[in-house]
């Protein structure tokens, strides 16, 4: 056996009143308000506290610049070109007008002109690409104090870099230890508790601990990264047959939500740890989990939504019909499947705050573990969800234009740019049917105005 002298003693003694002290706090002030659904008000007045010091350094910014004559802002290049909201027809015939004396009206033939439209359509686009930067992180308007994001922001004082530096001493040696053992701490008691209540019999007692034992381990993970979430119109929140439908910034988004509610969810077969926790949360609760070879099968998942839609006993399921992450400023086309299904759908609008920490996750960039040690090490998250009022399929609609008029609700909402292109595109061509979407509009234009003044 080993002696302990007095100095080595006292670090375990230590040692053991820290642990305990800290496991202490996170039972009282973490742990416990989870389970209940309370909160004691310290992440607001954290967040109200940042914003006062964001608001500070950007003054001490502003006034340095000013008065060493130096810029403080970088050129900003998004949005360089005036966009006129006209016609291709529209157009052709201005450029006719400025280019020659004949008029579209009265020669519907080709002109050599009309390739001006296409060519600067191209340079536009080119330029001022509305898809691309929707895959890169939205640029902000004052300086949060994070290294990732100073590239608008040239002028540094003295004082704004040694309140970085204590800035990075927090994230990293207290807030990121911290949302770790949180995150750990709700991921275990996710594994544990979903099993245990698996092993019980069907019936209203599992429903109950089922439903609390998710939200409170949802709730831990929304801690583990300082989310703070304002929540509006929760009596329009998703009920049981219905599919709750919602833009996807990031794949914290499911959390956002099911730490609000309890959803049935669907996706795809994983490995590993994500593997581990599918299985035990299907024990629990009828989540809609698909093997890899049976995610490409369209009839085969259709048929699998609809059969659990159909039960109204069951959770609403939850989907992110974009298909990929956009970047927090504009809502892409939805993909048709889940609005094929004829079920009641619970539109759900989410919208992060920038300043604390940017949630969307370019996969394209950065891989999970990276994604995630950037949101742990962020300020904190920091976002509003509104429960917009349930939507159904009429009579003369299609599952597109259905589609088209929940992304619309949602964009409007959350005060998103409502954008018809597919946010597939992130690693995909454009599909030809687009471009001979455009080749079709002007040869109707031709050859509609040919046939107009034919039979005049």
């Amino acid at each position: 056996m080993f002696l302990l002298l007095p100095f080595d003693s006292l670090i375990v003694n230590l040692l053991g009143i820290s642990l305990t002290v800290l496991f202490t706090l996170l039972l009282v002030f973490i742990i416990v308000p989870a389970v209940f659904g309370v909160s004691f008000g310290i992440r607001k007045l954290y967040m109200k506290t940042l914003l006062k010091i964001f608001a500070w350094a950007t003054l001490r910014m502003e006034r340095g610049a000013k008065e060493r004559n130096h810029q403080l802002y970088k050129p900003y290049t998004n949005g360089i070109i005036a966009k006129d909201p006209t016609s291709l027809e529209e157009e052709i015939k201005e450029i006719r007008r400025s280019g020659s004396s004949k008029a579209l009206d009265k020669t519907p033939e080709f002109e050599l002109s009309d390739i001006f439209y296409f060519c600067r359509k191209g340079m536009e686009t080119i330029m001022d690409d509305e898809v691309t930067k929707r895959f890169s992180a939205e640029e902000l308007e004052s300086w949060n104090l994070l290294s990732r994001t100073n590239y608008n922001f040239q002028y540094i004082s003295l004082r704004l870099t040694i309140l970085w530096g204590l800035g990075v001493l927090i994230r990293y040696c207290f807030l990121l230890p911290l949302r770790i053992a949180l995150a750990f701490t709700g991921i275990g008691l996710l594994v544990v508790g979903t099993t245990m209540v698996g092993y019980l019999p069907n019936g209203r007692f599992k429903e109950f601990l089922s439903k609390h034992v998710h939200l409170m381990c949802y709730r831990i993970c929304v801690r583990a990264l300082t989310a703070i979430i304002t929540y509006h119109n929760r009596k329009n929140r998703p009920r049981n047959g219905g599919i709750c439908v919602a833009n996807h910034t990031s794949p914290i988004d499911v959390i956002i939500l099911a730490s609000d509610g309890y959803y049935a969810m669907v996706g795809q077969v994983h490995g590993g740890l994500m593997g581990v926790i599918q299985r035990a949360m299907v024990k629990a609760c009828p989540h809609v989990w698909f093997e890899r070879s049976e995610v490409k099968d369209r009839h085969l998942v259709a048929k699998r939504l609809t059969e659990h839609v159909q039960d109204k006993s069951k959770l609403p399921i939850l989907i992110f019909p974009e298909g990929t992450c956009i970047n927090n400023t504009s809502v892409m086309m939805f993909k048709k499947g889940s609005f094929e299904i004829g079920a009641t759908v619970y539109p759900v609008a989410i919208k992060y705050d920038p300043q604390f920490g940017d949630a969307f996750w370019n996969s394209s960039k950065y891989g999970m573990v990276t994604y995630l040690l950037r949101m742990m090490t962020s300020w904190a998250i920091v976002c509003s969800v509104w429960y917009l009022p349930p939507m159904t399929r009429e009579k003369d609609e299609d599952a597109v234009q259905f589609a088209n008029r929940v992304k619309s609700a949602i964009a409007r909402q959350g005060g998103l740019v409502d954008l018809l292109w597919d946010g597939g595109l992130k690693r995909e061509k454009v599909k030809d049917t687009f471009k001979e979407e455009q080749q079709k509009l002007y040869s109707k234009m031709i050859v509609g105005n040919h046939e107009d003044r034919s039979r005049s």
